[in-house]
């Protein structure tokens, strides 16, 4: 039974296996998706490889909803919260992009996990949570640890390195707004408005930015190598998004939210092996950080029950 009095739902060991396996392969694969972006990002600007990236994911959720037949589920009777959440994903996918252009993307990830911290500040202001002191001390040790990432990047980069803490607010946010719509709405059809929305908007800044010079929202015709960098975006966050989808049917989302910690060390491979970059001592002392007071505040909000969350909820973006 849960903190409100509701029963949570049973998991078979089976499915619990097949739910780590799939979280396990995503947050392996999730970092890819940024590489491809930040090698998009060098002539392409971080709107249109945002907007690439929703269009894929429309594309992709629209089979999948007619082979579920979930077109009755998709209703314009919510299109203003959906447009509002793809708003926010937008400005945080934006934000991201722009950093990787200068930033590693290994610690532009690490930098981005102080979201749960952030949505564990949120939560309980707007959603009323019962946050306690230890959670609290843990999100300032949290914040710490991000500071040891962004200090010496912003004397490298500048304002730029504080963009992934606008993405976590943004994804933090996002996450709250899905808590509250998906327990009225299937996974998919939500999947499918957030990226029409997204795309709209995309679109807009880029009609807006036409001819502005503008390195964010300037929209370029890609060449054939960006064409292929913007077609790695757009499959693997596809592909991310449908194994994170299974994960979250087939195990509760408290089992498998410590394992997206792994996706900084999966980012700071790939990013080592396609970049040669390496964080520093310094940086892997505030990954380390920001991994044990995000995981504290996980194993807090599971053993208290304190969190409200949808084991069927919409795949979210990782950056």
């Amino acid at each position: 039974m849960n903190a409100t009095g509701g029963y949570l739902p049973r998991f078979r060991q089976s499915d619990l296996t097949f739910g780590l396996m799939m979280m396990f392969l995503s947050v392996i694969l999730s970092p890819i998706i940024d590489i491809f972006a930040k090698l998009a990002a060098t002539t392409i600007p971080p709107a249109e490889v945002t907007a690439a990236r929703f269009v894929f994911q429309s594309l992709f959720a629209l089979p999948m909803m007619a082979l579920r037949g979930q077109w009755g589920l998709w209703s314009l009777r919510r299109s203003g919260v959906h447009a509002i959440r793809a708003a926010v994903l937008t400005l945080s996918m934006v934000s991201f992009v722009t950093t990787l252009q200068v930033m590693e993307v290994a610690d532009a990830i690490a930098i981005f996990f102080v979201e749960p911290i952030i949505l564990t500040i949120l939560s309980s202001i707007f959603l009323k949570e019962t946050i306690g002191w230890r959670r609290y001390t843990a999100c300032a040790v949290g914040f710490f640890g991000a500071m040891l990432i962004i200090q010496p990047s912003f004397a490298e980069v500048g304002f730029v390195a504080l963009l992934p803490v606008v993405t976590a607010f943004c994804i933090a946010v996002y996450v709250m707004i899905t808590r509250v719509v998906s327990h009225s709405e299937d996974a998919w059809p939500m999947q499918f408005q957030t990226g029409i929305w997204g795309s709209v908007i995309c679109f807009i800044l880029l009609a807006i930015g036409q001819g502005t010079g503008s390195p964010i929202i300037d929209p370029v015709v890609p060449d054939g190598i960006a064409m292929l960098h913007l077609l790695g975006v757009g499959v693997s966050a596809a592909v991310a998004g449908v194994l994170t989808i299974h994960a979250y049917r087939a195990a509760p989302a408290s089992t498998l939210a410590p394992l997206q910690y792994f996706e900084i060390v999966s980012a700071t491979i790939f990013g080592w092996l396609v970049f040669g970059n390496f964080p520093d001592v310094i940086k892997w002392a505030g990954i380390f950080i920001i991994i044990a007071s995000g995981l504290y505040i996980l194993w807090r909000e599971r053993r208290f029950a304190s969190k409200p969350v949808s084991d069927t909820s919409e795949v979210t973006f990782t950056p």
